[in-house]
């Protein structure tokens, strides 16, 4: 946790669901709760609270020459930067195949890349960057194991308590098969949709958006890549309205899986595309068979996802344990 005084304002940076924690797989809920984290941390510095805002505007300010501005002014906590996450459950060893699979989906008008070792999924602009709003899906046991394990090996011992917790920690997310969607909304982002005055600013959007998020699955609608699986799912799904029509959608998924590239300024074109990205397939862009997998994330079929519970072993914090 980083806390700087400049002048009249106090700067906080850090993930409050981490702090003074082994680990923040399941943390805190709400801004509110994050925010009393901080305040707690001030509290302990001798330094005041954040307090929320009641007024963003402008105030008048004279000038030495007599003269009057107007100053940006707010009265409470800015926030620059807000991250949201949920863990889900898709199924002991399917963890890679699920990455994989949504790998091939577009998210907000940003382009899907399936990172080299497979553990995660994110989502850039088609310059390559996130300036407003960074998302991703990874594998919660293989960031535990390459970031929060050698931390605490070295810093406890193998041997420890803290060290075995986390550990046995990483094992219950193989065994469940935990992925976690994490959004991470920029101050740019918070600026455009007002959402930087705690007391002031309405979090419902950002709720909304991320369950939006999370659904993003849903599009993963085809078991096996062949024209009758084609065909039934562009029917069931009510995609299309007769067998004729799936069937000549589903030949061009065929013919883009072979390497056919297609006029996208044709009209038909257009409408065959638009009917498979219903279902996760992209016509426009190049078939990287190292990435395409398509599976069904439905109840009880290839991959079946849930929420994430916590284990019975699970140090939640303590706030939130007492407040239980």
């Amino acid at each position: 946790m980083q806390i700087q005084v400049r002048g009249r304002r106090v700067y906080v940076s850090g993930n409050p669901s981490r702090f003074d924690r082994l680990d923040n797989l399941f943390g805190l809920s709400t801004i509110d709760q994050c925010v009393a984290v901080y305040n707690g941390i001030l509290a302990s510095l001798g330094l005041p609270a954040f307090t929320r805002c009641t007024f963003s505007g402008f105030r008048e300010t004279q000038k030495e020459d007599g003269s009057i501005a107007l100053t940006p002014f707010v009265d409470g906590l800015v926030i620059t930067e807000v991250h949201c996450t949920t863990n889900v459950a898709v199924g002991e060893g399917s963890t890679d195949a699920y990455l994989k699979a949504i790998a091939m989906l577009p998210y907000r008008n940003s382009v899907p890349r399936l990172h080299t070792n497979g553990k995660t999924t994110d989502w850039l602009s088609k310059q390559g960057n996130a300036r407003d709003l960074y998302a991703k899906v990874y594998e919660k046991a293989n960031e535990l194991r390459l970031h929060s394990l050698p931390i605490i090996k070295k810093r406890y011992g193998e041997h420890s308590d803290e060290y075995q917790y986390l550990a046995a920690l990483a094992d219950y997310c193989d065994q469940t098969g935990a992925v976690r969607f994490e959004q991470k909304f920029r101050s740019s982002f918070l600026r455009k949709n007002n959402l930087q005055f705690w007391g002031l600013s309405d979090y419902t959007d950002l709720k909304q958006l991320h369950e939006q998020f999370l659904g993003i699955d849903e599009k993963l609608k085809v078991s096996a890549m062949n024209l009758q699986t084609l065909t039934e799912t562009l029917l069931s799904e009510g995609i299309c309205k007769s067998t004729q029509s799936a069937n000549s959608t589903a030949l061009y998924a065929i013919n883009w899986m072979n390497g056919e590239k297609f006029d996208l300024n044709k009209t038909q074109v257009q409408t065959n595309r638009a009917r498979l990205r219903k279902i996760g397939i992209d016509i426009a862009k190049p078939c990287n068979l190292t990435v395409f997998s398509p599976v069904i994330v439905k109840e009880v079929i290839e991959i079946e996802k849930r929420a994430l519970t916590p284990p019975a072993f699970y140090r939640h914090p303590n706030h939130l344990r007492l407040a239980a």
